[in-house]
C-alpha cells in the first residue's frame, strides 16, 4: 500500500510515503514518486536570477538512479531533495506522469483536471483584441513559468509589462522543474500558473495530465507549421537547434565538412565533443537516416573518443576557454550568445540540421485566462518574436528572420520524443560506455 500525503505551505511541500514491507511496488511507482517531489524553486526578483544552482557533487548525484526499498518506511522527503537520476527523471517527468494512475496498481489514483477551458481562449470574434485587453487589466497580473534563461525572460517580460500595463509574475526553472511543479500544484489543486513557456516534450507531457487548453492567437498563421501542433494545446515560440559549433582560434570554419558523416575522417580525432546526453539528437539520426546508417555512424564517431560533458552551456564555455576545439552537438543560441559578445566561437548548420521546438501554452485552469492570451499573443507577435531573436534565440514566426531561416532541418517531434525517449537513451549509452 502506498499512502502519498502532499502538504503545500507556500513554496513547500513534503510528501510522506508509506510503503509497507510486504507491498509489492514496482520500480516505476518508486521512481515516479521520487520524481514528483524533486521540483527546484526559481523565481524572479529585480531581474536578479534566483534559480538554484547545483554544485558538481549535486550534479553526479543526480544522476544515479534513486530507489525507495521496502524497509524505507514514512520516508520524508523535501520538494527539494534530488536523490534520483536522469533515469528517474525522464521515467516520471516525462512519461511516469502521464501513466501514474495506471502505474498505482494498489489502488491510489490522482483525478485529471477536466474543468472546461474559459471560452475567450478560442474567441475569434472581431473584438477579441480589446476584450482580451480589457480583461487582462482587470485582471491585473499574469504568472508565467519558464526554462527561457532570465537574462531573456526578464527583458521580454519587462517588455509586455511596458507596453501592456498587466504585471508579470515570473518563475524561472529548467524544463524538467517547470513540469514538476505544474503538475504537482495542480494535483494540490493549487491553480497558480496562467502560461507555461518550455520544451515541447514537456508540453506534451502537460497535455497528457489535461493541464493545457487549445488557444487561438492571430499570429498563430505566421508560425512555421513544424512548431504548430494541430490540437492547438501549444505553439511553438522559439527552436532548439543542435549546431557544430568551434573555437575560432583553432579551427578554421574551411576545415569544417558539410555533413555530419564528414567529422569521421582521421583528423577530427581527439578535437570532437558532444553533450552528455544529447539522445534527441541521435533520435533524430535515426529517423532520417534509419537505424542501420545512423548507428553505424554514432559507433564510429564514438570510436574517435569525442570529449564527452554535461550541460550546454558548459560546452559552449569550454569552446570560447579553447578546451574543446569543436562540439558536434552544441544548442545554436548559447553559440550565437557569445558570438555576439565577441568570444572566439562561431558555429555552423551542418546537415542533417536538427531543431527542437519550444513553446507557449496556457493553463486549462488558469487564475488570470485574458491575461494568460494576452502574453502569449505578444511573444507569438512579430514584436516578441523580434525581441527573442535580438537575444540569440531562434523565432518560429516566418515573419522574422534569423540566422537560420530557410535553412532545411529535421525537426523534431515532441509527442515522438515522449515516446521514445527512453529507447534512444539506452541506444546513446550503450555506445557511449561499451
Amino acid at each position: 500500500m502506498i499512502v502519498v500525503v502532499i502538504v503545500v505551505v507556500g513554496a513547500v511541500a513534503v510528501i510522506v510515503v508509506d510503503i509497507r514491507a510486504e507491498a509489492v511496488v514496482g520500480e516505476a511507482v518508486a521512481l515516479l514518486v521520487l520524481r514528483i517531489v524533486q521540483a527546484g524553486f526559481a523565481y524572479n526578483d529585480g531581474g536578479r536570477d534566483c534559480s538554484i544552482k547545483q554544485t558538481p557533487r549535486q550534479r553526479r548525484r543526480a544522476r544515479r538512479v534513486g530507489r525507495l526499498r521496502p524497509a524505507q518506511e514514512h520516508a520524508i522527503l523535501p520538494l527539494t531533495a534530488s536523490p534520483a537520476g536522469r533515469r528517474a527523471r525522464r521515467l516520471a517527468t516525462l512519461a511516469g506522469a502521464a501513466a501514474c494512475a495506471g502505474l498505482l496498481s494498489a489502488g491510489t489514483a490522482v483525478l485529471a483536471q477536466t474543468a472546461p477551458a474559459p471560452a475567450i481562449y478560442e474567441y475569434q470574434g472581431a473584438d477579441r483584441p480589446q476584450r482580451v485587453l480589457d480583461g487582462a487589466r482587470h485582471e491585473g497580473s499574469v504568472v508565467l513559468y519558464t526554462s527561457l534563461a532570465t537574462s531573456e525572460s526578464v527583458p521580454l517580460t519587462q517588455a509586455f509589462e511596458k507596453k501592456y500595463g498587466v504585471r508579470v509574475q515570473l518563475w524561472r526553472s529548467v524544463s524538467e522543474n517547470v513540469l514538476q511543479r505544474t503538475v504537482a500544484e495542480a494535483r494540490a489543486h493549487r491553480n497558480s500558473v496562467d502560461v507555461v513557456e518550455t520544451n515541447g516534450p514537456e508540453l506534451e507531457a502537460l497535455i497528457r495530465e489535461r493541464l493545457l487548453a487549445p488557444f487561438f492567437s492571430p499570429y498563430l498563421a505566421d508560425i512555421m507549421p513544424s512548431a504548430l501542433p494541430a490540437h492547438h494545446m501549444w505553439a511553438g515560440d522559439r527552436t532548439e537547434y543542435f549546431v557544430v559549433a568551434y573555437n575560432t582560434d583553432k579551427v578554421r570554419r574551411a576545415e569544417l565538412p558539410a555533413t555530419y558523416e564528414g567529422f569521421l575522417a582521421p583528423q577530427w580525432q581527439g578535437r570532437l565533443a558532444l553533450e552528455a546526453n544529447d539522445e534527441q539528437w541521435l533520435g533524430a539520426l535515426i529517423k532520417t537516416w534509419g537505424e542501420a546508417r545512423a548507428l553505424a555512424f554514432f559507433r564510429k564517431l564514438v570510436a574517435l573518443k569525442p570529449e564527452v560533458r554535461a550541460g550546454h552551456i558548459l560546452l559552449a564555455q569550454l569552446i570560447v576557454a579553447g578546451e574543446v576545439p569543436v562540439a558536434l552537438t552544441a544548442y545554436g543560441p548559447n553559440a550565437e550568445a557569445l558570438k555576439r559578445q565577441g568570444k572566439p566561437i562561431d558555429w555552423l548548420p551542418v546537415q542533417p540540421l536538427v531543431g527542437r521546438p519550444q513553446g507557449i501554452a496556457v493553463a486549462r485552469s488558469a487564475p488570470h485566462p485574458n491575461a494568460a492570451l494576452l502574453f502569449a499573443d505578444f511573444v507569438l507577435s512579430p514584436e516578441g518574436q523580434q525581441l527573442l531573436e535580438s537575444m540569440s534565440r531562434f523565432p518560429t514566426s516566418r515573419k522574422v528572420k534569423s540566422a537560420l531561416s530557410g535553412t532545411e532541418a529535421v525537426m523534431l517531434d515532441p509527442a515522438e520524443v515522449l515516446a521514445k525517449d527512453e529507447a534512444w537513451r539506452a541506444i546513446w549509452s550503450e555506445a557511449l560506455h561499451r
